[in-house]
């Protein structure tokens, strides 16, 4: 910490190895495909907002990605598959005014909505990030309590784990 005249400490600031205006060789740290994982939650729509952002500022293609979580419906001890078409639609028309901005905006080339059903972890990693393979993934910091989150720990966290790309956790 560097000290000013007043005592003030203050962080240095630390500069980028080439000088203001350069850009380096190998330094584009642009993302081409950015997926967004969104649980169905309130906080879903911020973000869906934040990787809309995110995708616009990159010229980024945009992947929705929810999973129907079929360990819920597998408990009642058949799987009522009549109710999949419902929940999809649910899921749909919730986040359909923010797809058709994304659509609309002309610095995203692609939008692409995925809804799937399945085990949540299994499904979106192997159905869905290993097939498009981004660049970049934003999920919500879901508020588990402590108890749920030693049981089953968080999406975030197994994303983190597991995939080889950024991961964005948008609080």
């Amino acid at each position: 910490m560097k000290t000013t005249e007043a005592g003030d400490r203050k962080p240095l600031a630390l500069r980028p190895p080439w000088r203001k205006g350069e850009v380096m060789a190998g330094s584009d740290l642009g993302y081409k495909k950015v997926f967004v994982s969104l649980d169905g939650t309130e906080q879903q729509d911020k973000v869906l907002e934040r990787a809309i952002m995110v995708a616009a500022n990159n010229g980024s293609e945009l992947y929705i990605g929810h999973v129907i979580d079929s360990t819920v419906l597998e408990t009642a001890g058949t799987y009522p598959a009549d109710l999949i078409p419902g929940m999809d639609k649910a899921f749909r028309d919730s986040i359909a005014s923010l797809v058709e901005q994304a659509e609309r905006n002309p610095d995203i080339p692609k939008v692409d909505v995925q809804v799937k059903t399945g085990r949540i972890r299994e499904t979106l990693k192997d159905d869905m990030l290993d097939v498009i393979k981004p660049d970049l993934v934003l999920c919500g910091a879901r508020g588990l309590s402590s108890i749920k989150y030693a049981l089953l720990g968080s999406i975030s966290t197994f994303l983190l784990r597991n995939t080889d790309c950024d991961i964005l956790v948008v609080k």
